[in-house]
This record gives structure tokens, sequence and C-alpha cells, in this order.
């Protein structure tokens, strides 16, 4: 990891405050990212796309807007890392797979734009796995290059965890942002489904697809997702509603100590690794009264095969054209996903989509009670090997029910490896759950 005094040290928070105050300039910062990139790149493979000139001009180009004394963003002179399934204006979006080779977007997403708007430095394109789905990509652990760093945002959490860049964006559709950060041993945050507009991103399912941020502290993803919530015609499933104010909120301590309840979910006892088994018993024991283990109800035994009916059956209809067009080209895992859902029928999508009302519904009873759920981010450790992406069933409940969701690095596995606390909120009410989330590191600690 960089020494302490060098830039890429430094959360977004820190250093955008620097850059405002005139202690850093962008240049620094972002020529300090380069060389880290530089340094370890080769080891890590965490980019697709990277234009060092063109990062140092935007860098430049924030310098002198500060210097006119025009107002500046949340973000100014902030590098980010975008996930490669984000249209970009200026640089290729491939999506992960060689039938997108050198696709150029002519304009950028909604989140993209919202960064550039907060005066953030979009550094490059950070490498995916395949359409956003399992066949991994080159990316390795930074704690471990003979591991996973997870997918399918795995480049964005590793660049991240090895300080090449303090933020970037990522996506999920069953556990591609929780498992990476838990893998890498940052924070992954996945607002309440609707939250952040998909608009310009690589369509896999309107039902489950939701963005999300990584970065190395709790304020950091609260900067960040600050600036992305917002209403977007073009997304459908945004509102016209207030954003959150996660910045505002995480600051402030809760009115009483949070009562949290402990979920396994039904995949504990096959999936859990021993380290889980161990790590979270000491978690618990030390939160003493704070936290209380309970059961999910019965119906949430279903909502694996649920969530598997619905993202097949929307692969096949959004990578149709890629199935039919470039078969050969697929990986055999994306092939047979594609095939399951060409099978599934339109009263198994439908009946299948209906269960997430009831289901939210049984949540809330149980947020009538506790502040948040806390429960397993991963299987435990990084698996090794590079021909995997893990297990994202421990995520699988909360993607399927929109709620949001954030990955803490609390815990650690036999083998030194970071292992991650998900903590789970109401559907909607993401300021409290940051807000919880920044207790709960706090009290681990002590």
């Amino acid at each position: 990891m960089p020494q302490d005094t060098t830039p890429a040290s430094l959360t977004a928070t820190a250093a955008a405050r620097k850059i405002r105050d005139g202690e850093l300039t962008s240049v620094e910062l972002v020529q300090s990212c380069l060389d880290r990139i530089e340094e370890i790149e080769d080891t890590i493979g965490a980019w697709t796309h990277l234009d060092k000139e063109y990062a140092l001009a935007q860098a430049t180009a924030a310098h002198e807007w500060r210097r006119s004394g025009e107002s500046l963003g949340p973000l100014h002179g902030v590098p980010v890392g975008i996930k490669d399934i984000f249209d970009t204006r200026d640089m290729p979006t491939e999506n992960g797979t060689v039938l997108h080779a050198g696709r150029q977007p002519e304009n950028d997403c909604t989140v993209v734009a919202l960064l550039r708007q907060a005066g953030a430095v979009i550094i490059g394109k950070t490498v995916t796995t395949e359409l956003a789905v399992m066949h991994p990509g080159k990316t390795t652990n930074p704690h471990d290059p003979s591991r996973t760093p997870g997918g399918s945002s795995s480049g964005s959490a590793a660049a991240v965890a090895s300080y090449m860049v303090p933020l970037a964006t990522g996506s999920q559709t069953n556990g591609s942002m929780i498992r990476p950060a838990s893998f890498c041993g940052i924070y992954g945050y996945k607002p309440t489904h609707g939250l952040i507009s998909r608009h310009g991103v690589l369509l896999q399912s309107r039902f489950l697809d939701q963005i999300g941020v990584f970065s190395r502290s709790l304020e950091d993803a609260a900067l960040i997702a600050q600036v992305l919530i917002a209403h977007d015609p073009n997304d459908p499933d945004t509102r016209p509603h207030a954003p959150p104010q996660l910045v505002k909120t995480i600051t402030e301590d809760p009115p009483v100590p949070p009562r949290l309840a402990f979920v396994a979910t039904p995949a504990w006892d096959e999936h859990a690794d021993a380290d889980s088994k161990e790590a979270f018993p000491e978690l618990l024991e030390h939160l003493g009264e704070n936290v209380e283990s309970i059961d999910l109800p019965p119906p949430f035994e279903r909502v694996y095969d649920w969530l598997k009916t619905i993202m097949r059956a929307d692969q096949a209809d959004n990578y149709r054209r890629e199935y039919e067009h470039g078969k050969d080209k697929l990986s055999p895992i994306m092939v047979d996903m594609i095939e399951q859902g060409q099978k599934v029928l339109a009263m198994d999508y439908n009946q299948t989509a209906a269960t997430r009302v009831g289901l939210n519904r049984l949540l809330s009873e149980i947020f009538d009670e506790y502040d948040a759920i806390i429960t397993p981010a991963s299987t435990g450790q990084a698996p090794v090997g590079l021909d995997t992406t893990g297990n994202p069933i421990f995520a699988t409940p909360w993607t399927f029910c929109g709620v949001p969701a954030i990955t803490l690095p609390l815990l650690q596995g036999f083998d030194g490896m970071p292992i991650g606390v998900q903590l789970v909120g109401p559907r909607g009410d993401d300021a409290r759950l940051l807000r919880t989330a920044r207790w709960l590191v706090e009290a681990a600690k002590e």
C-alpha cells in the first residue's frame, strides 16, 4: 500500500477538501494515482482503458477552474474509476466482451454525467466480467493475486482497494458489489433499487439491476452516492423525490444505540466458510445486547430460485443479440444462462416478480423492531483461483428485494484475508442505514 504521505492514499473526502482549500491540486492527486497504477497494474489488472494524458488534461482543467474562482462541485478534481458497462462519450465501453470490442458511445450515461457535473475526473474504465455476469476478467485480488477479487465489479473493487483511485462505480444484479467489496476489504454500497439511474448502463435485468459505489471510507461512500442519487426520466424506476441526505446524516449520532438483527440466511449452513462461522459469532458477542439473532420468514427460502428465474429470463431477452450473432464468442457459462432463460415461461416470470412485494412486507415487519440487519457479505475469504468470482448467495435476498445494503470491512479470515460484514436497511431509508453503519464500524473497534 502507498505511503501515508502520498496523495493517492487520501480518502476522496480528504482529497476534495484539500483541493478546495488549495493544499493540493487535482494534477498532483491524479498523478499520484497514475503513479500507483504504473507501480502495480501489471499484477492487479484493474483497468481496461486508461489514457494517462487525458486524465491529466482533465485534472489540469479542474485546477484552472478552481484558480478562476468558479464554484466547485463536491468531487472537484477527484479521480473516479468507471466500471466498463457505464457509457462514456470519450472512452470505449466494451462491457467485458469481445463482441463489443471498440464500442464507442456517443453520450455519457447519467451516472458519468453527474460525476462530471460534480467536478470528478473520469480517470479510466475498470474491468468487468463478461457482460457483467460470471465469467472472470483479468483482475486479481489486491491482497493475494492468486485469489479472485469477486465480480462482476472486479476492476472497480480492486482499483479502490489497491489505492489506484479513491472511488469507483459498480453495479449489482445479484452480488456484484457486495461480494467484491468483501473480498477486497473495502466499502461497497448498493443503494435502494431505483435511487441511482441506470440510463446508459448495460441492461441485464430491469427488475434486478442496481447501481452502487466503492470507497475506502463510509464518508466517501456517502459523498459520491449523494452526487448520483437523482430522478432521471430516462430510468422509469427512479422517482421525483428529494434525495436522502447521506452526507449530513452519516455524521450524526443515532438518537439511541441501534438494535441489529443478525440474519444468517438459509444459505449459512451449506455455504458459509469456516472463517465466517468463527468470525461472525465473535462479532455478535462483541456487540452484546445490541444484536439479536433471528430467522427470516419461510418464504425467503425460495428467494434464490426466484432471483434465478428473473435473472435468467432477462439475460435471455437482453443478451439475445449477442447470443444470436456471437454465441461462439460467449463463454460456456454465459451461453448456459441464456439458454436456461429461454425456457422460462411468462407466467412463471410474472408470478415470481410479484413475490417481491410480499417479501418486502415481511422485511418491513423486521425493520419495525430493528434498525438494520447484519448478515454475511460473502461466503468468507476470497477463493483461491482466478477462474471463479465466488458465490453471490449472501447478497441474493437483499438484491431481489431492492433494499439498500453496504459491505463493511470488519472481519478477517484464517489466512489474513478480509471478510466483509453486510448491513441491510429498510427500502428507501438509506441515510439511516449509513448512520447505523458508522455506529457499527465504531462499535466493532471498541
